[in-house]
């Protein structure tokens, strides 16, 4: 009996085929990678060599050995006539005036839009474009009479002055809106018949279905108030009030007097100024993709 296997054709292997937009594609993103980097290697190269040797031959291929004591100059020796400002006190402004913004103006949008849409105002449609036309007004336009208000209620470096006057946001207000708008009006009615009032409502009900909708608001609030550099810098006189972007600022410019740039001590805290967005960012980065983008409640 013949061997029936010896009948039949045994396929040739297949070649597989080079995907060569694929390759197109990573070698694009890594590109991109690099040159996104490139900023934050320079930082951290400069930032670990002498200050002279920075001044001398500028950025170079290798780290220095002088990246520790940097870090402990930028972090716990204050600079300034008053030696209250160390990067760990600005460190702290930071956050206190990042974590306020985000919280305040979410706490605000959310308030504002659920007026808007639940309650039934006469002008509530116009109400929302006169806010939603404050996008258009960018921060340079409002910050005298902003400070004039400010300076006359006392609030000169204060928590409560950096904060307070610049919480209200349209860019919440909007969002928030559009969501609450995509509550399924069953939802609305439910609640009304099971006795839930007003507050009951906003507390129980949207604030829970708000989750991802407010971590996505928390990390575009947050960096906004993280890299504010004018308004704190009219807001704060006193060393002790200054913000890592201030102190910064404040450290490099010795360039115009006699002294030596401390150009180490300054980029050990411009790194250290991108780690808590980025923290954030990367934190919630699920939450913020689908808070922009979920549609089904």
């Amino acid at each position: 009996m013949a061997d029936i296997t010896s009948s039949v054709a045994v396929p040739a292997p297949t070649r597989r085929r080079i995907r060569w937009s694929l390759i197109a594609d990573h070698a694009i993103l890594i590109a991109g990678s690099l040159f996104m980097l490139l900023p934050l290697l320079v930082l951290l190269q400069t930032a670990s060599t002498p200050d002279l040797e920075t001044m001398k031959n500028g950025p170079g291929l290798y780290l220095g050995d002088q990246l520790d004591d940097n870090f402990r100059k930028a972090m716990f020796e204050a600079s300034g006539f008053s030696g209250a400002n160390t990067g760990l006190s600005m460190l702290k402004n930071s956050l206190i005036l990042g974590l306020g913004f985000a919280f305040g103006k979410i706490v605000i949008g959310m308030m504002a839009a659920y007026a808007i849409v639940y309650f039934r105002l006469r002008f509530a449609t116009l109400a929302f474009w006169l806010i939603f036309t404050t996008l258009l007004l960018p921060l340079e336009v409002r910050i005298l009479p902003s400070y004039e208000i400010t300076q006359k209620l006392g609030l000169l470096n204060t928590y409560t002055g950096l904060i307070v006057p610049l919480i209200a946001s349209a860019t919440a207000t909007f969002f928030f809106r559009q969501f609450f708008r995509s509550v399924p009006e069953e939802l609305v009615e439910a609640a009304r018949i099971d006795g839930a009032g007003p507050v009951k409502f906003f507390i129980d009900i949207l604030v829970p279905l708000s989750q991802t909708m407010i971590a996505a608001m928390f990390i575009i609030m947050f960096v906004y108030g993280w890299n504010q550099y004018l308004w704190p810098t009219m807001i704060t006189t006193e060393e002790d009030m200054y913000t890592l972007v201030r102190g910064i600022k404040q450290i490099v410019q010795v360039l115009e007097g006699n002294e030596i740039p401390q150009y180490g001590r300054a980029n050990v805290l411009a790194i250290i100024s991108v780690i808590p967005p980025v923290a954030v960012v990367i934190f919630f980065q699920s939450w913020f993709v689908k808070g922009l983008t979920e549609s089904d409640k």
